[in-house]
């Protein structure tokens, strides 16, 4: 059921990770095509804003705080899984793997990869700063339009 609280912590986590990925960009080397990254990722976080944090809403403002460290958190580990499932499938598409395992082990050691890559103190800073604004709304929009 859409209320404001949804549309809040969709919109605004939506923005937060429109915001990151320019911070992610420069952080890989030139030779990586990065095509629509950007809005890929504003829609996987506006998803995660209406999936996650939206229906945690009205728990209090220590509650929002977590809630927004959580989205954040979530919209991160969803990303680097859907973006080390295309690499993974983009190589298996090439026959680099031997079998099934070894290219479902591939995705977890590209999530490592690209964890370390976007292990940058802009990036965390933004995501843990604007996850925490954006519970703290996404509990005042609760609080006032319910």
């Amino acid at each position: 059921m859409p209320d404001a609280a949804k549309l809040v912590a969709a919109a605004l986590i939506g923005l937060l990770a429109f915001i990151v990925s320019f911070q992610i960009i420069p952080l890989f080397p030139e030779s990586v095509a990065f095509g629509n990254f950007a809005f890929y990722n504003a829609v996987l976080g506006i998803v995660t804003g209406w999936v996650v944090m939206g229906k945690r809403a009205g728990r209090g403002v220590t509650a929002a705080v977590n809630n927004g460290l959580g989205g954040a958190m979530m919209l991160t580990l969803w990303g680097l899984f859907i973006y080390s499932c295309a690499q993974m499938f983009d190589r298996a598409m090439d026959n680099w793997y031997n079998g099934a395992f070894t290219a479902l082990g591939a995705i977890f050691e590209f999530m490592a990869e690209y964890a370390l890559v976007i292990m940058d103190t802009k990036v965390i800073t933004s995501l843990v700063v604007g996850g925490i604004f954006a519970g703290l709304l996404t509990e005042f929009a609760w609080r006032t339009w319910r």
